[in-house]
């Protein structure tokens, strides 16, 4: 099938904005990441995409494989339009990520032509009621509807009034080939590799460094916990914002160094692979590909009681969720797993078989590839079973 995949941004040329922050979002790499699964299930894919950079060209073949085309500023509406009559007339189906606002004529052109569409959502800035506006409206006229957390699908049936036989709920999925499990032996030699003693206790942030991701609540973990802790050791691998970095060095420094700060890395699953705890205080979420990939890992995590963490992080079986903002939990759960090597263990082992089997490629791509291409004849919730201890 051609399949026209709409998606509000897609960053391309910069890696950073002037503060340090990544320029590509999660939801953007899930268009990359989703576009390609359908491709390799055989699809034809184009990517439609606002036009951010002068620099950038308005219609590129994207990684060899990805037909992308950029809308331009002012006439996107009249654009798309003219694409989905003429070079994309053969569109078999749309899939919409978010709710870029170009992607209502595609709803329009789509209901005209009598082809199925595709929304889905992947975060709480996304919600929508349908009865506000007449853009929402054509939103809340789709086909399908694809919910990553439970929290959203309730949002679907609650404030945009979509039938509940409509929505399934699909996470976004990982590659857990690229995250693989480390197993407790083998965690202690790559300790070894890096010059950490195999019994140094090892907490992880990983995320963009940003207000929003709690890193300042992390860092006031990290004090409380350094003093009870001395050897312990605390990974931020994550770029962010500049001024947010300079204060985890501080806060380093008045700890006797004892926080690593890489910034932006490629390659994540090195520090999977020398933890031992997975912080993630987060203040709002979706269903957070980082904690997907650290539990795929075979991390236990402490995070923020929020949106998609409840549909991932389950007390006393993948980790624990605590308050968001209370210091002191966060504080008192780390240290129980610190503490506890068998618990966070079996925690971390319980973690990644769920991210396996719920979250993986291997199973999320053909329920999505069946919404998106208007096979599904009944509902999923992929999330809809609880982790067992191992």
């Amino acid at each position: 099938m051609n399949i026209v995949l709409l998606i509000k941004d897609f960053a391309v040329g910069k890696k950073f904005d002037k503060s340090g922050m990544p320029n590509q979002s999660g939801g953007e790499r899930h268009g990359l990441n989703h576009a390609k699964e359908l491709i390799r299930m055989g699809h034809n894919v184009t990517i439609m995409a606002k036009k951010k950079y002068w620099f950038t060209k308005a219609r590129e073949l994207y990684d060899g494989c990805i037909d992308l085309v950029r809308l331009h500023g002012g006439v996107r509406w009249l654009e798309i339009i003219i694409r989905l009559m003429t070079t994309h007339r053969h569109t078999d189906a749309y899939y919409i990520i978010g709710r870029p606002k170009f992607a209502v004529w595609a709803i329009l052109i789509a209901k005209i032509t009598g082809k199925p569409v595709t929304l889905a959502l992947t975060g709480k800035a996304e919600l929508f009621n349908n009865t506000e506006s007449f853009r929402n409206r054509l939103f809340g006229s789709c086909n399908h509807y694809i919910a990553t957390t439970h929290e959203i699908r309730d949002s679907f049936i609650k404030d945009a009034h979509i039938d509940a036989d409509k929505i399934s709920i699909i996470p976004h999925g990982i590659n857990t080939n690229l995250y693989p499990y480390v197993s407790p032996i083998k965690k202690e030699e790559h300790k070894l590799a890096v010059g950490l003693n195999k019994n140094t206790p090892v907490l992880l942030f990983c995320a963009r460094v940003a207000k929003n991701k709690g890193i300042l609540l992390a860092l006031e973990a990290w004090k409380r916990l350094h003093s009870v802790y001395p050897d312990a050791k605390f990974y931020i691998v994550g770029g962010g914002e500049n001024t947010l970095l300079d204060e985890a060095r501080r806060v380093s420094h008045e700890c006797n160094d004892s926080i690593i700060i890489t910034g932006e890395v490629d390659n994540v699953t090195e520090y999977h692979a020398i933890s031992d705890v997975y912080i993630f205080p987060s203040e709002h979420e979706g269903l957070p590909t980082s904690l997907l990939e650290s539990m795929s890992s075979g991390l236990a995590t402490v995070s923020s009681d929020i949106g998609g963490n409840d549909d991932l992080i389950f007390d006393d079986i993948t980790g624990y969720r605590v308050p968001v903002h209370d210091v002191e939990q966060y504080v008192k759960r780390i240290a129980e797993l610190f503490d506890n090597k068998s618990l966070r263990e079996s925690m971390g082992k319980c973690a990644s078989d769920y991210v396996a089997t719920h979250c993986s490629y291997d199973v999320v791509s053909k329920e999505m590839e069946l919404t998106v291409t208007n096979q599904r004849t009944k509902p999923i919730d992929m999330l809809s079973e609880k982790p067992h201890v191992s």
